[in-house]
């Protein structure tokens, strides 16, 4: 294959950050309690802009400005390769997930070819969708957000699919910016980055677009330095980079042209970068995306996806690039019968594994943090403490008009 640049190469950068974010309060997600084996990879411990949907719940009842705890807040991320729904109630300062869904529907399938989404990904979508919906009713859902990232960014048909999903749902996806995507995911994972003073990078790598933000700490939440969103995820740039899985040669040839791509895709952003990569403190890294926790199942030698295993794991970055070289080399039929692999990753996991790749080159940390958490977990965060300050608010309003009377 010829060589390829993106649609997209501006994709966003500095410190700057447009659009509302509202104020963020540190709701942790309860960290999972963690299995004995292999203890040494393990930590030690450690806007609601768009279309938010409320549904009433008759009657609300307040504490002390807080709203009630008992409700339920959802959050829903319609990528280009998953539709994942969580929903979950407040608990102290962490949340508890009471519901969740998760399935595989390739919404981006042939998008890169298109530059439609095809009526086969939609109605496998329309399916998911479906059940998300009938969860959220039987839900006592406060609020709501769902949103739509680089499939229907891309799609000339994507806004036409999301007024459908409106119509037959009641479900308003609302179609995120890139620079959103990235705060999200975030606002979703930070919790596990490694202790330390030194800057970081935290990234997404999606269906779609795969997101790099560099961060260093704050008070309550990472401070943004610089980001960049690049249209290669693992649907993406498996559809755009072919090649034959007929011998070993001719899989790493285009597993280095996968590499190439992408990595040209990050210069621009590599030279922002540099000078970051020689800070006297550690560097940090952390990682939130399907390909990465894969990566982490194979490393632990899993026989079946395990999420209290993986998330919070920190693993040698290149026991992560050893892995994705044995993945490289073997064929198709090969990588489904590993386990947490199967049919669904057995494709794409090779494009997940160029791009891990080509970040470790840009920001060669040592280690590597896995979370299998993101934009699901920095919506609920979003939601829960603007809906907390908005009933403050008016519970202090409310009590300034009772002393006037």
């Amino acid at each position: 294959m010829a060589d390829y640049s993106p649609p997209d190469t501006k994709r966003g950068h500095g410190t700057q950050r447009g659009g509302k974010s509202g104020k963020v309060a540190d709701f942790r997600y309860k960290r999972p309690s963690r299995p004995e084996a292999k203890q040494s990879d393990r930590r030690n411990a450690p806007r609601c802009d768009g279309a938010i949907a409320a549904r009433p719940n008759g009657k609300s009842r307040h504490n002390s400005g807080h709203p009630q705890r008992r409700q339920a807040y959802a959050a829903l991320d319609l990528g280009t390769n998953n539709c994942r729904l969580l929903i979950a109630r407040p608990s102290g300062e962490n949340f508890t997930v009471i519901d969740a869904f998760s399935r595989v529907v390739r919404l981006g399938e042939g998008l890169a070819a298109s530059g439609k989404l095809s009526d086969e990904a939609m109605e496998r979508t329309m399916a998911a969708l479906h059940v998300c919906a009938e969860k959220l009713r039987r839900r006592n859902v406060r609020l709501a957000r769902s949103v739509a990232t680089e499939a229907c960014r891309r799609a000339a048909n994507g806004p036409a699919f999301i007024e459908r999903v409106r119509r037959e749902t009641g479900i308003m996806l609302d179609i995120i910016s890139a620079q959103e995507e990235a705060r999200l995911a975030v606002l979703g994972c930070h919790v596990l980055l490694e202790e330390g003073n030194g800057p970081a990078i935290i990234f997404d790598i999606g269906g779609g677009s795969t997101e790099l933000v560099l961060v260093q700490p704050g008070e309550k939440v990472p401070r943004i330095l610089d980001w960049l969103s690049v249209p290669w995820g693992v649907v993406s740039l498996t559809d755009t980079v072919d090649g034959s899985d007929e011998s070993e040669a001719a899989r790493l040839d285009r597993y280095v042209q996968m590499r190439r791509t992408v990595g040209r895709s990050f210069a621009e952003f590599a030279e922002r970068i540099r000078g970051h990569t020689g800070s006297p403190e550690p560097i940090r890294l952390l990682g939130t995306s399907g390909t990465v926790t894969t990566l982490a199942s194979l490393h632990l030698e899993l026989p079946q996806y395990d999420r209290r295993a993986v998330d919070g794991l920190i693993v040698a970055s290149q026991a992560m690039r050893d892995i994705s070289g044995r993945l490289s080399r073997m064929s198709a039929a090969d990588r489904k019968r590993l386990p947490c692999i199967g049919d669904d990753r057995a494709n794409l996991v090779i494009a997940g594994c160029a791009i891990l790749e080509s970040i470790l080159d840009i920001w060669p940390a040592e280690q590597l943090g896995v979370a299998d958490r993101g934009i699901r977990e920095g919506i609920l965060r979003s939601l829960i403490a603007a809906d907390t300050e908005g009933e403050r608010s008016r519970a202090a309003l409310q009590r300034m008009r009772e002393q006037d009377v």
